[in-house]
């Protein structure tokens, strides 16, 4: 969609937080414009923990708040985006030098019931010796623990929230960089560049969203008048993947020896995540990589559980982000225990001016609430709509009219020519938009060239075309996760694809 000169909300940032404000904007019936500099979830928002969860460690900081949005948010999302979020039995092997097994119970009675599950079984003390998930551990492990959250892909959940604002009107407006912003007449006048072209140009709107996510206070230096008196943390946190470790669909939230808490998980069929870390960063977000010591420290703290060890040289794929935390007490020289996951607005705004919503922190599952909440903030100064659509109305691709395991069957008997692995990873990835993907396609041949794995032609167009892909990492880490499975070589004949399209 082509931008226009007046929006009522314009919003910086095309990450979780930024997508799903703009989704929940539009839905309301404003005309909405988003920029991302980049490619979306280019930043944090593809390198989380892959996890929709209330942050069972986060009882232990007495942080009851948050954990309770977020279980609530967790059922929302499940029926929002069901190909997205999936349900995850985590199994908590009970470490007798570490938490006595009545506090972990304790704990977890009160994490299954301190919102209300409705899809979710509770939790349960088990046997590992006639447990299958002990058959992966050591057998020095006897006693442990499983409870229910949830997997979920983060990347795509963007793409999701993106879709579904486009779908209510939004403009969405990859690889343009915000320059600046001032109030001129009651409302802010925006200049955004193009990025590939270096073209300028100037909006309008009532509003105005920062939610760059880590480059929040640097984008806030660019709207005129506004300031804050936040003082940001930036944290790496980094995860490997490796191949699959064990059968079942189970995972592990595991007790490190430090104290700190890791998960390992099943990941893209194939494989197995493990992570994360949590150290300080003080480089700028975009150079954020994994360092040996945490790899040394994932591969240790994992080992002292697993029967059978995970090698340096099994490490398929590594990724780190920077969460942006906010302090809620103490001093610079405060450990992290002074930084919270939970989100805070600040809004600059006066009779007859026009507001702006500065967004800090934030976590992966709870950014629909995030985003409600910004609007209810918003709704207060300006007169737009109290309501929002976004606690029932399912995201693009997740309307499935008689649930996603007859969408499937459906989808095998129509294309039973193709292969099951490849239509189950459409419906995971796509939803009942898989019909889009494969319209009009009646035999192998309409799916054009395959650049390998399962990945066709008609899949690359596809994301080209209808989710503002343009390079081959957009795809093949962002929109999918296909490379896991490409080789080099591969790669590179996509990006010869993609240059001449």
């Amino acid at each position: 969609m082509t931008p226009r000169e007046r929006y009522d909300l314009f919003v910086i940032g095309g990450g979780i937080n930024g997508a799903s404000i703009a989704c929940d904007a539009a839905g309301r019936g404003l005309s909405v414009a988003l920029a991302e500099m980049q490619d979306f979830a280019e930043g944090t928002s593809s390198r989380s923990s892959k996890l929709i969860h209330g942050g069972l460690r986060y009882l232990e900081t007495y942080d009851f708040r948050l954990v309770r949005h977020a279980l609530l948010e967790r059922e929302i999302l499940m029926a929002k985006a069901p190909h997205l979020v999936w349900p995850l039995r985590l199994v908590l092997p009970h470490v007798s030098s570490q938490r006595p097994r009545w506090m972990i119970r304790l704990g977890l009675l009160f994490y299954d019931y301190l919102a209300p599950r409705k899809v979710l079984p509770a939790s349960q003390a088990i046997d590992l010796r006639k447990h299958p998930a002990g058959s992966a551990l050591k057998s020095e492990f006897i006693h442990a623990f499983a409870y229910s959250d949830c997997r979920g892909d983060d990347a795509r959940l963007v793409i999701a929230n993106l879709l579904g604002a486009e779908r209510h009107g939004a403009v969405i407006l990859p690889r343009h960089r915000f320059r600046s912003a001032e109030r001129i007449n009651g409302a802010w006048r925006i200049e955004l560049e193009e990025i590939a072209s270096g073209l300028t140009f100037a909006i309008s709107a009532g509003a105005i969203v920062n939610a760059a996510g880590p480059w929040v206070l640097d984008v806030g230096k660019g709207i005129a008048g506004v300031s804050s008196s936040k003082r940001l943390r930036m944290v790496r946190g980094s995860h490997i993947v490796v191949p699959r470790q064990w059968d079942g669909e189970h995972g592990y939230f595991l007790q490190a020896r430090d104290g700190r808490l890791m998960e390992a998980f099943p990941y893209e069929q194939d494989f197995t995540s493990i992570g994360t870390t949590d150290e300080p960063w003080e480089d700028e977000p975009e150079k954020v990589r994994i360092s040996d010591s945490e790899i040394e420290y994932m591969l240790a703290e994992v080992n002292a559980f697993l029967r059978k060890p995970v090698t340096p040289d099994q490490i398929v794929w590594s990724y780190s982000g920077v969460r942006p935390l906010f302090e809620v007490g103490g001093s610079r020289d405060a450990g992290l225990s002074t930084l919270t996951r939970d989100y805070s607005f600040e809004i600059d705004h006066a009779t007859g001016r026009a507001p702006a919503l500065t967004i800090f922190g934030g976590k992966l599952t709870t950014h629909r609430r995030l985003a409600e909440h910004a609007m209810q903030e918003l709704c207060r100064i300006m007169p737009w709509p109290k309501r929002g659509l976004t606690a029932s109305e399912t995201l693009p691709g997740g309307d499935f009219p008689d649930g996603m395991d007859e969408f499937r069957q459906s989808l095998g008997a129509r294309f039973s020519w193709i292969a099951k692995s490849q239509l189950d990873r459409y419906v995971r990835y796509y939803g009942t938009r898989s019909n889009d993907l494969l319209a009009g396609v009646q035999k192998a041949s309409d799916l054009g060239r395959c650049f390998g794995a399962d990945l066709t032609q008609r899949e690359v167009d596809f994301l080209v075309n209808s989710e503002w892909a343009k390079s081959a990492e957009d795809i093949i880490w962002r929109r999918t996760k296909l490379g896991l499975r490409l080789t080099p070589a591969e790669v590179n004949d996509l990006r010869d694809y993609l240059v001449q399209m």
